[in-house]
């Protein structure tokens, strides 16, 4: 509440703003509060030069969640804080030991001097500013002739590529040290500095018309170099030609114009900012892109808006005692930021004129920092929580899992994008067929390559760079391979082979061929570009290519048809099980798919955790795979490495791992019978491990937590089954309605896409594009700006819309 402060309830230390606190105190009955108020004094010139203060308004600017920042040399800041007694509003301002028992008075002291978690989270936006070098204005630079080329960098003492720094004396380019996770460079720098004394270095691929990231050898620590400009134009740079690389990350290509950082984030174009409800940006929060482009694309979606905006104050009225712990609280309030334009705001004309005369430009600051929402919807999750790039697409289904397990009313926003995909897999040998169907949430195209219409230019590219490479020029102009988007659908449905297939009408291994199709259209739909493979060396790699993605798309031919006269369905037989004669001598690792593992790996998923899919599941195949992949996300060993059980451990661990998404959903028997032996009614276990993904440890917590259904007995039971049925997971088709689709017509409309820039899923920069009041509009990161170039060729996730009949 930027007027009313900060109030803290002084039992559960969670803070309101002045609009929520007297609900708080009517729902809790907690009465003692901590009130912060912060005024802000702004400085005027006074007669002799200096600064007096003056009040201004008295405003607090304590939004934590905005990116507002204040000049320190303009403004001083004055703390207010009082202890308020509910329900008269009784205040006492404090400090005020005479009239506060100890213990009050010390938990006051504790609570004002707590680090903010916003600094915890984040301590390096919260170090002090960096100050000039002071060899900046006295730097000898060599007249050696070295010319720095825009791309191409190597460090002269070793073959590294990345983490390079530029002596801004000689115009050596060095790797920097070796960090202690096993990435950096050789030292080769400060090797460089220790013999020569050449102090002042800066770091390729930071270099933009604002600055670069420069340090100091001599005085240990980055500093600020007021005359980098002339500094990098002794060795042929233009700070205004440049633009830094994978965000900040380490990558030392800076790229002609045709790489895809620049086409995608529309460098050398002037865009205009857009403001208002819909142009609310977000802070990058370290590697958080992915997260920022994926929530910008789905709260441009109405049915997520009604969920959550629509319904805020009813979210907020149900909300627990502890909203940060509440995945709709934490939508409802991610998307109120983005949607309601209060932290979307043109600067006012009396600031834009100042600027002028005092020929300075500040930035404005307007956006949200989602730290509070990435925190929660990250917790537990072995990749997300961490501070690395992820991928968007596993991101984009971690969310739909979690808004499916959190339903806020009687529709369910991410129904929208689900769809119904009948797999027709026929035996080869007695030409019999098994029809089968799934729920999937995105629509997969593989990148036909042998398809591209520029081959000979590919070929010629391709000699030329390694030419450039082996005499260490700079690279020639990029090539990027053009395939036709139909191309693209053409081997979507074409059928593929399928490893290891075994019959039922042969009773016997053979082979067999499967192929896909849409047995419902989605409201929404997403498509995905598999732009992303692996290499010998098992680390992803991306396809830099240029797909022409159409504005409308009709799907309508790839509707699934079912059994066809004169087919014949293959008999209902499982295989059999073999036991191996010396069950605890055999390496079951052996049994698992390693092509399906590639797939899901494709995917974006961890590699271990895409094993134990694939063992878990059977060897079934790569769809019932994922499945179980979208069913045990949240657990805390998902990317573990798979430990092999005994053979008899293996029977029950498979067993288990199916019950998760089987076809009945049934939690598997033995985990049923140790929850009845120890003295659980039989309906109350089946509840909570179909509760809780038939995790018998959080199954028992879960009974624990919901003690009155079993004084309630079999009614209130079966009530809670039905109620839960009604909000099954994503994956399960229990009952006889299945899961929710919503069908049509397969015609549809281009209004978004989530581009990708870098080599690999573990690193690079994601923006969006969406369609909005008939323009496109970029968002990336804070910046939202009209686009005027959208590259709708270099997308990896494209969202479509339904068009109407």
């Amino acid at each position: 509440d930027s007027e009313g402060g900060l109030y803290v309830c002084m039992n559960t230390f969670l803070g309101f703003g002045r609009e929520h606190i007297e609900r708080h105190y009517r729902k809790t009955g907690q009465c003692v509060y901590l009130h912060l108020k912060r005024h802000v004094i702004e400085k005027v010139p006074g007669a002799s030069g200096g600064a007096l203060p003056k009040r201004r308004n008295a405003k607090l600017f304590l939004d934590l969640e905005t990116n507002s920042e204040l000049n320190g040399d303009d403004f001083e800041y004055e703390d207010e804080a009082k202890l308020v007694i509910f329900p008269d509003h009784y205040e006492i301002s404090l400090p005020n030991i005479e009239e506060l028992p100890a213990l009050v008075t010390i938990a006051c002291d504790a609570l004002l001097s707590a680090k903010s978690p916003y600094r915890k989270q984040d301590p390096d936006s919260w170090e002090e500013e960096l100050q000039a070098s002071k060899h900046a204005k006295t730097l000898v630079q060599l007249d050696n002739g070295v010319r720095i080329p825009p791309s191409g960098w190597k460090c002269s003492k070793c073959d590294l590529r990345e983490n390079l720094w530029l002596n801004l004396t000689d115009g050596s380019v060095l790797c920097g040290k070796w960090f202690f996770d096993g990435s950096g460079g050789n030292g080769h720098a400060m090797e460089h500095y220790k013999e020569t004394g050449y102090p002042l270095a800066v770091k390729l691929g930071t270099i933009t018309p604002d600055g670069a990231d420069v340090y100091s050898f001599d005085e240990e620590e980055p500093v600020l170099d007021p005359h980098i400009a002339k500094h990098l134009a002794h060795f042929g740079i233009d700070m205004l030609q440049m633009q830094m690389t994978e965000n900040g990350l380490r990558d030392n290509d800076i790229k002609p114009r045709v790489s895809e950082w620049e086409v995608i984030q529309e460098a050398g174009v002037k865009l205009k900012p857009m403001y208002g409800p819909g142009y609310t940006g977000m802070k990058n929060l370290g590697n958080s892109c992915y997260l920022n482009a994926v929530m910008q694309t789905i709260f441009s979606i109405p049915e997520f808006q009604r969920a959550y905006v629509g319904n805020l104050p009813r979210i907020f009225d149900y909300s627990p005692l502890d909203p940060t712990q509440d995945f709709n609280t934490q939508m409802a309030k991610l998307g109120h930021g983005l949607l309601s334009g209060q932290y979307s705001k043109p600067p006012m004309k009396s600031e834009l004129i100042e600027q002028v005369m005092k020929e300075e430009h500040k930035p404005q600051h307007n956006g949200i920092s989602p730290r509070m929402f990435k925190a929660f919807i990250s917790k537990g999750h072995p990749e997300f929580s961490s501070n690395r790039q992820q991928d968007a697409q596993e991101f984009f289904l971690h969310l739909i899992n979690l808004v499916e397990r959190n339903p806020v009313g009687s529709e369910n926003p991410s129904d929208v994008f689900r769809f119904l995909v009948e797999e027709r897999t026929q035996c080869c040998q007695s030409r019999k067929v098994r029809y089968t169907e799934r729920v999937d949430y995105i629509m997969q195209l593989p990148v036909a390559m042998e398809a591209a219409t520029n081959k000979d230019e590919l070929i010629a590219y391709e000699l030329k760079r390694r030419e450039a490479e082996a005499a260490r020029r700079a690279p020639p102009e990029l090539v990027r391979a053009k395939i036709p988007f139909s191309a693209c659908l053409q081997a979507f449905s074409e059928p593929n082979n399928v490893e290891d297939f075994w019959s039922s009408a042969l009773q016997a291994k053979s082979a067999g061929v499967k192929t896909s199709r849409f047995a419902s259209f989605p409201e929404y739909l997403v498509v995905q570009i598999k732009k992303f493979t692996f290499g010998l060396d098992w680390i992803p790699k991306k396809l830099d290519v240029s797909i022409d993605m159409p504005d409308f798309l009709d799907i309508s031919h790839l509707r699934a048809m079912g059994l066809q006269p004169g087919e014949e369905e293959l008999p209902d037989i499982a295989p059999p099980i073999i036991i191996p004669d010396d069950p605890k001598g055999t390496d079951l690792s052996l049994d698992i798919d390693e092509s399906s593992v590639m797939q899901l790996a494709e995917m974006g998923f961890p590699l271990e955790a895409c094993r134990k899919a694939v063992y878990y599941t059977g060897n079934l195949g790569a769809e019932v795979a994922f499945n179980w992949i979208i069913a045990h996300m949240e657990e805390p060993d998902f990317a573990e490495p798979l430990v092999v059980p005994a053979f008899g451990g293996a029977a029950s661990s498979g067993a288990a791992g199916l019950g998760a998404v089987g076809l009945d959903n049934q939690p598997p028997e033995e985990m049923v019978a140790i929850i009845i032996s120890m003295g659980f009614q039989r309906n109350l276990a089946i509840q909570a491990l179909k509760a809780t993904n038939n995790n018998l440890e959080r199954a028992l917590e879960w009974i624990f937590s919901h003690a009155e259904l079993e004084e309630e007995g079999e009614p209130a039971l079966d009530m809670m089954d039905m109620e839960n049925n009604a909000n099954a997971n994503i994956l399960a088709e229990t009952g006889s309605e299945g899961p929710r689709i919503k069908d049509g017509p397969g015609r549809y409309e281009l209004f978004g896409f989530i581009s990708h820039m870098g080599t690999s899923t573990m690193s690079g920069h994601y923006v969006c594009h969406l369609k909005k009041e008939g323009r496109w509009v970029i968002y990336n990161d804070f910046r939202v700006c009209a686009s005027e170039r959208p590259p709708k060729d270099l997308g990896y996730i494209y969202f479509y819309h339904r068009i109407p009949s």
